[in-house]
């Protein structure tokens, strides 16, 4: 007998649900995305735990026979393909008939529907490892699907789940990619009993941007618009000086369906060439509309990935369109070619009529008789050389030079022999076998490791600086990061709280950060990228050294820049009672000597 057997159906699915259920946001674009293609009006999402508990998604559209309603579940089971050419002309988010089988692999589903022209409607419960009951309900027009306690049978896949606010933000990301897709209809997210988004149909994809993602991101929105024989382009791009250092607000579409494309992605940035620095990425909103046979939508379980027959002709295309539409916009560098080498002309105001035939100068006032040498009391006779004193000196009321004359400036003095600021970039200060070199960003990350390190050792918050409340902007799907990590950014010293539905209030800074409302945005965004790498559930082990080493390097870029003497030695002091003041957390050098004999070889 041999050793090969067929796999029973529901271990099948149980495995490949693991190409297409990996968490519970997979289980929000499945269904939503299935929502939108039996052409529903309106899409209700409500999730309860982030999903791990109960994910419902209700809709108005066509419905489903109660023989359909069975046969969904079966694997491959699908209205949308009959022949291999169907595969060329897929316009509908979902089409291979895989997910609904996976989803109630690993899940207990309830399934209600009902079609216009039925009078009762369908109820089917698939639980206990695939075991199925049917009977008839009574149901409004649509379907009424309800997902309840996700991977219950899959213990493992469950404990590698992240916390609910992290699978949340997957939620709210997917759950955008769809409404982005269908500004017509109209969609809401509940979590835990509270409305994340009540999205009514819009009148236009830019009123679905701004209902979704706020106006400051819809305000900072160009259009971008153009048509070639192979593909046609349309949508937004943000403005150059809004682009930021996180990624968020990048969206490509094809024929109605979201994808993502470094490649295309790459177009995007050239066009921003020396438009925007390095490591900033602006918003776009790009749909492309080609014909369905130049595409395969096929190629990954998620249908994230798509492959284009032309894809080198749309990258420049795409490259193209967003560049004159920068230029079109003055974004871009500009030569006025008929002034050039011309003389610039001041402009002159409407009042200038006023004062141009003025011969009245302009009076000022003096007092003869005041003697800046005269001060009661004085007794200090200055040196006035081979010279003869001014008219109206006074020996006896000259400025009195005491023995503590001076004291003023001892500190500074002090200051300036011990450590000298080199360009911004670099302290120089006097050692015994020559001069020592101190780089300034790379001391600042060793000082903020360390005190970061000690701060998340610690229970009690650090020092903080006083802060008039500023509102940023962040998404909806990046305000959960900021509830749950609050507690560790306030031991740091960053007071940031949800303030809506999509946007955080920074209430303070730590000391010694800028706090003008740029940059307290900036800083927003470098937490928010830190925090989204996910690894800080375990900061009581090996990641807290890493998000210390994290948190530092981001907070040396913020720090205000050193402008005194003063400053730079309190630098060198706190570095200097750092545990390794040669070496950054990752390893760089922060200090070198240059000795006596190179300096001699220089003269």
């Amino acid at each position: 007998m041999g050793k090969l057997k067929v796999l029973p159906a529901q271990i099948a699915n149980m495995i490949a649900a693991g190409e297409v259920v990996g968490r519970p946001a997979s289980v929000v674009k499945e269904l939503t995305e299935n929502a939108v293609d039996a052409g529903s009006t309106k899409v209700n999402v409500v999730v309860t735990d982030a999903g791990r508990t109960l994910i419902q998604v209700i809709d108005n559209g066509c419905g489903m026979s109660a023989e359909d309603a069975q046969l969904c579940f079966e694997r491959h089971a699908t209205s949308k393909i009959a022949s291999a050419e169907d595969l060329e002309e897929i316009l509908t988010f979902g089409f291979r008939g895989e997910a609904l089988a996976s989803i109630a692999a690993v899940s207990e589903v309830t399934l209600r529907t009902r079609r216009p022209e039925d009078e009762t409607g369908t109820q089917v419960t698939v639980g206990n490892f695939g075991h199925m009951e049917v009977a008839e309900c009574s149901a409004p027009t649509g379907t009424n699907i309800a997902v309840r306690n996700l991977f219950y049978n899959t213990p493992a896949r469950r404990k590698f789940l992240k916390s609910d606010n992290v699978e949340l933000k997957h939620i709210v990301e997917e759950f955008t990619h769809v409404a982005l897709t269908r500004p017509d209809v109209a969609f809401t997210l509940t979590h835990n009993g509270r409305d994340v988004f009540v999205l009514k149909a819009a009148k236009s994809l830019k009123y679905r941007i701004q209902d979704l993602l706020g106006a400051g991101v819809t305000g900072d929105l160009v259009d971008i618009s153009a048509q070639t024989s192979l593909v046609e382009v349309s949508g937004f791009v943000g403005r150059p000086e809004s682009a930021r250092k996180t990624l968020g607000n990048q969206f490509f579409f094809v024929n109605g369906r979201y994808f993502r494309s470094p490649y295309f992605h790459k177009a995007v940035m050239n066009a921003y060439s020396e438009m925007v620095p390095d490591g900033v990425t602006p918003s776009y909103f790009i749909y492309l509309t080609v014909d369905p046979h130049s595409i395969d939508v096929n190629i990954s379980p998620t249908k994230t990935e798509i492959k284009f027959e032309e894809d080198s002709v749309i990258f420049q295309t795409l490259f193209a369109t967003v560049r004159e539409t920068l230029g079109r916009n003055s974004f871009g560098a500009s030569i006025d070619f008929d002034t050039e080498g011309s003389v610039e002309m001041p402009q002159i105001s409407r009042s200038f009529g006023e004062y141009k035939n003025s011969e009245i100068a302009p009076s000022h006032e003096f007092d003869p008789s005041y003697n800046p040498f005269e001060t009661a009391g004085s007794d200090y006779v200055p040196d006035f050389g081979s010279g003869t004193a001014p008219a109206g000196y006074n020996p006896s009321a000259a400025v009195h030079k005491s023995e503590n004359y001076g004291a003023l400036f001892e500190n500074e003095t002090a200051a300036v022999r011990k450590a000298m600021i080199i360009g911004g970039r670099y302290i120089a200060t006097p050692v015994a076998s020559g001069v020592m070199l101190v780089h300034v960003r790379r001391a600042l990350v060793r000082v903020l490791y360390e005190k970061t390190l000690r701060a998340l050792e610690a229970e009690a918050p650090v020092s903080q600086t006083a802060l008039f409340p500023v509102e940023v902007p962040v998404g909806a799907a990046n305000v959960p990061l900021f509830a749950e990590y609050g507690e560790m950014l306030l031991r740091l010293g960053f007071d940031v709280a949800p303030f809506s539905a999509d946007s955080v209030v920074v209430n303070a800074v730590p000391e010694g950060y800028s706090s003008d409302e740029m940059s307290v945005r900036d800083m927003v965004a470098d937490l928010l990228q830190v925090l989204s790498d996910g690894g800080h559930n375990v900061l009581p082990e090996m990641m807290q050294s890493a998000t210390a080493r994290k948190f530092a390097e981001l907070g040396a870029l913020r720090y205000a820049e050193l402008k005194t003497p003063a400053e730079a030695t309190a630098l060198l002091d706190d570095l200097f009672a750092c545990s390794n003041a040669d070496l950054t957390p990752s390893g760089k050098r922060i200090t070198c000597i240059v000795p006596i004999d190179e300096i001699d070889k220089r003269f």
